[in-house]
């Protein structure tokens, strides 16, 4: 088993988003589950996310809890192919045209925006 030290030097994934309940921003390590902080600016939730990842690790350590490591060995190319009905590639190329970005821009922009909903 390793040290608090060693898990604390480990590359775990963070994320930060804007909280749209409560104002300010949520900091969480979707590898240590329920691991998360908040703060009323950026910068202070990533102030406080390394004290809230080593109370997790210190936590998981004295009660003999299994810590995941980080999942580094998975790569990831940031293209993926989609098949879809003729009728919904007409309707994003249109809307795409309409806001004057590529197809892919405003893709991208619609997959964003539905993914943070679910965090």
């Amino acid at each position: 088993m390793k040290t608090l030290d060693e898990y604390m030097s480990l590359p775990y994934k963070m994320e930060l988003i804007p909280d749209p309940d409560e104002g300010g921003f949520i900091v969480s390590f979707p590898e240590l589950p329920g691991c998360l902080t908040s703060g009323e600016t950026a910068e202070e939730a990533l102030k406080n996310a390394r004290d809230a990842k080593e109370s997790w690790i210190s936590a998981a350590l004295e009660d003999h809890i299994e810590i995941p490591e980080p999942d580094e060995d998975r790569v990831y190319s940031g293209q993926f192919k989609l098949r879809i009905p003729k009728s919904l590639h007409r309707s994003l190329a249109e809307h795409s045209r309409r806001e004057g970005i590529s197809m892919n821009q405003y893709c991208l922009f619609l997959l964003t925006k539905n993914d943070t909903s679910f965090r």
